[in-house]
């Protein structure tokens, strides 16, 4: 029975978590102990009270998962805060939060598995944020309607805003929120994105400056990263694991 220690070092080891300069309040990495001990392991993308009252209920005592705890400011622990706490230390239930290292990861990333999904290879990072690289391109042949269609087979809700080309040579992939990352196709020389979503202004951009923009839906575009995660520590610490759907919509 591998211990905390153990699961948790080698989760930031092989996330890097230690090279990256997250968003404010990410606090990647393990955010809530258990007793010392890890028995199963779990994945969600989110840090609510529904993931964890599921992942407690599934007798997890190690939930990895992409939005952690702490984003705002320290809050007192009241209400819905207290709830969640409660239920990850009554279940004795660790939490290991990893935001951007399992956006960017070459193996693990949201973003090389989204491409990987749809047939393509993913060939060069983009997207920098604070010294490292978010987001993946990967050189493409799909017609942009084969590229939609293998899309709309994986994801049941895809919004597609076609103003670029028919066929695309090289396809950007950005997880989650895509708005920083449409500034930034022009300039790594892609016209079309697959993301999870954007706010509303990037429609008129997209038709003046002819892009495609595919959106997936935020939680189904990061629910792969922690997936991916999850497996590997399973394999090799000979754990079981499970991923706990909560039906986002968004």
């Amino acid at each position: 029975m591998p211990t905390l220690d153990e699961i948790v070092a080698y989760c930031d080891r092989r996330t890097r978590r230690a090279a990256f300069t997250d968003f404010p309040g990410a606090a990647n990495g393990l955010q809530v102990a258990n007793r010392g001990r890890v028995t199963k392991i779990g994945a969600a993308v989110d840090a609510g009270l529904a993931p964890f009252e599921k992942a407690v209920a599934a007798g997890v005592d190690f939930l990895i998962v992409h939005h952690g705890l702490f984003w705002a400011p320290p809050r007192p622990v009241t209400g819905s805060t207290y709830r969640k706490l409660a239920t990850l230390l009554h279940g004795n239930c660790a939490l290991y939060s990893s935001h951007l290292p399992l956006d960017a990861h070459s193996q693990l990333g949201n973003n090389v598995l989204l491409a990987r999904q749809v047939g393509l290879r993913p060939r060069r990072s983009f997207l920098v944020h604070e010294g490292e690289a978010i987001g993946w391109i990967a050189p493409s042949r799909l017609r942009r309607a084969d590229l939609r269609r293998k899309l709309t087979a994986l994801y049941p809700r895809v919004l597609a805003i076609e103003c670029g080309s028919t066929a695309p040579r090289a396809v950007a992939f950005c997880s989650g929120s895509g708005n920083r990352a449409v500034r930034e196709l022009g300039a790594a020389g892609v016209d079309t994105l697959v993301t999870g979503e954007l706010r509303e202004e990037w429609f008129n951009h997209a038709q003046e400056h002819r892009l495609n923009l595919y959106l997936c839906g935020h939680y189904a575009t990061e629910t792969h990263g922690v997936k991916a995660l999850a497996a590997e520590l399973a394999k090799k610490f000979r754990l079981p694991w499970e991923f706990i759907a909560t039906g986002n919509p968004l």
